[in-house]
């Protein structure tokens, strides 16, 4: 580790990395619940989700140091956490709550936080595990799928605004 890395790791700062001239942009996703958060990142290049964790709910502090924590060692530079909106669209108390704790991540993390629509995702992540047979190792990495798949969808649709606003410009 350089030594500028090391100050801005004392510091509190988040490393950023570069692989061969191209900025880190590692992306955490959480799938909020009351009971468990689940956890996806990722890779450096902000292309591929993959499941990281399902941390089971403590109390705020010691959650959200836990992130925190996480965030450091992986290098996040965004969050996105899941909003689990009605199929109409509408909102529920539970989308209540993860704007809140979306909120909270932003103010104690100082990292960019988005809500991203969530609907389906625990479906999904059920459904990719029954055929994967991983669902008899209990429900715990379930949460860490959906926010894989909450992930993999975000990442997916800001390179189509990426492609959309290329095509414009010519």
């Amino acid at each position: 580790m350089t030594t500028v890395m090391k100050r801005r790791a004392s510091s509190g700062e988040i490393p950023s990395r570069d692989l061969a001239g191209i900025k880190v942009q590692r992306i955490l996703a959480v799938d909020y619940g009351r009971k468990r958060i689940g956890l996806a990142i990722s890779d450096d290049l902000g292309l591929i989700a993959k499941p990281l964790a399902t941390l089971s709910r403590t109390n705020r502090s010691t959650d959200l140091r836990r992130l925190r924590d996480i965030c450091r060692a992986q290098g996040v530079v965004r969050i996105i956490v899941g909003h689990p909106l009605h199929m109409t669209g509408e909102t529920s108390p539970m989308s209540d709550e993860a704007e809140r704790f979306a909120g909270r991540l932003k103010k104690e993390l100082g990292i960019p936080v988005e809500l991203q629509d969530e609907r389906l995702t625990s479906w999904e992540a059920e459904r990719t595990m029954a055929e994967t047979k991983s669902h008899s190792r209990r429900r715990e990495p379930l949460d860490a799928v959906a926010a894989a798949i909450l992930l993999r969808d975000y990442l997916e649709q800001k390179r189509g605004q990426r492609r959309v606003a290329t095509v414009e410009k010519d």
